[in-house]
């Protein structure tokens, strides 16, 4: 005769918490009512990496544990696997489930972590050192021990003072403006390390920064279908895009595609690329929904995002921010890929332009990456073009190289 069935019952544990299963990593309690715990949370409630971390401490008459969920010292499997637990109601055979938390437990030697006076707390190694020489050393070790005690002495008052600088300086400005001014020195960081990959002995100009290190042949293959359809454009459409803004690098690309099926194809996926690139630079914070209206590959997106963006915490939420040092690796990777685009040369005015980057910033990027620099009179077919001569970048071999300006002041001599 069968007996009565099991059955199960999933618990939301997000209001109360996820069930406790600890282990000892010396052994094994005989009898948990000999042991005091005590389940604290992480008081940041809010923040997204932190408000799910939790310690366990465990407290008996001869030795404490403690065991958390996060650090070097837990267990990666909480990350890697989810546990369960069902209590099983044997009257009406129903087996409640609960989501489960692992903590490993580590004893916590008395006095080696956790001093309780100062008469009464282990010295470590460097003061039991100190004490034998202040008893049994020589003169000459007594004044190095004393002169190393004064040093810290000092270097504590260092801190001290340029703690209270700091307060009053953040008193005086504020964070916020504090905040800007970080983000803007971010500028004037070394322009070398946003560079692309670049191979300067190659045999040939295409070579010198490869075009797999802009896009792998993987993220190439993705942009098969927007490029399509971006190659595909009626003068009608095009005249649309003007109309409504479109860069002009952009622009200039697409009135002038080739006729040949395959180069027309690889122009329109870069130029499409080189479009998203841009968007991205006139941003400053990505919102979630970036590219998915322009149908963009979730692979491009994911590139986009590691690359080109830095993670900022803001309100309780991760968001993603393009700094200005990233505006400066956005300006070397479209200049880069401008290059494939057109021959190894690029209109450096039009793009400025429209990355929103300062012209001599520009040609600061157009210099590290070592192109030739030149001038040429502008066409004159936009009537937003106001400049009559625009600066060309050319990639010739070798490489240009130039050397930094660094203005010297001369000190004034005291008579």
């Amino acid at each position: 005769m069968e007996g009565p069935r099991c059955t199960w019952k999933f618990c939301d544990d997000e209001k109360d918490d996820s069930v406790v299963v600890l282990q000892f990593s010396n052994g094994n309690a005989k009898s948990t009512e000999e042991l005091d715990f005590r389940y604290y949370k992480n008081v940041h409630a809010s923040h997204p990496r932190k408000r799910n971390r939790r310690i366990l401490v465990a407290e008996s008459d001869r030795l404490s544990y403690l065991g958390h969920n996060f650090g070097t010292g837990s267990l990666r499997c909480n990350n890697l696997c989810k546990y369960y637990v069902g209590v099983l109601d044997k009257t009406s055979m129903q087996m409640e489930v609960h989501s489960a938390q692992l903590f490993n437990m580590q004893p916590l030697i008395p006095g080696e972590s956790k001093p309780v006076d100062d008469t009464d707390t282990p010295k470590s190694y460097r003061q039991k050192v100190d004490s034998l020489i202040e008893a049994f050393g020589t003169n000459k070790q007594k004044r190095a021990l004393s002169s190393r005690r004064n040093n810290q002495v000092a270097e504590d008052s260092l801190q001290q003072a340029v703690a209270q600088a700091a307060s009053n300086i953040i008193d005086q400005k504020g964070i916020e403006v504090l905040q800007r001014e970080v983000v803007d020195s971010e500028a004037l960081t070394d322009t070398v390390l946003y560079l692309p990959v670049c191979k300067p002995e190659a045999d040939s100009e295409e070579d010198v920064y490869p075009f797999n290190e802009l896009l792998s042949d993987t993220e190439y293959a993705a942009l098969e279908s927007v490029g399509k359809k971006i190659s595909g454009l009626t003068a009608e459409e095009l005249l649309k895009m003007r109309e409504q803004g479109c860069p002009r690098t952009v622009m200039r690309h697409l009135e002038a595609m080739p006729v040949n099926p395959e180069a027309r194809d690889r122009q329109g996926r870069c130029v499409w690329y080189l479009f998203l690139l841009i968007k991205l630079a006139n941003q400053k914070f990505v919102s979630h929904k970036f590219g998915s209206e322009d149908d963009c590959p979730k692979i491009i997106i994911n590139k986009v995002m590691k690359t080109f963006t830095v993670e900022s915490f803001n309100r309780g939420r991760v968001k993603n921010v393009v700094a200005s040092s990233m505006r400066v690796k956005l300006a070397s990777y479209c200049l880069a890929l401008l290059l494939h685009i057109n021959h190894q040369t690029a209109n450096l005015t039009l793009l400025h332009q429209d990355l929103g980057l300062h012209e001599s910033r520009m040609v600061e990027v157009a210099k590290s990456m070592g192109l030739k620099l030149s001038k040429m009179p502008s066409e004159g077919r936009d009537q937003a073009d106001s400049f009559d001569e625009h600066r060309i970048a050319t990639l010739q071999l070798p490489l240009v190289k130039y050397e930094r300006f660094t203005q010297n002041k001369k000190r004034k001599k005291l008579r």
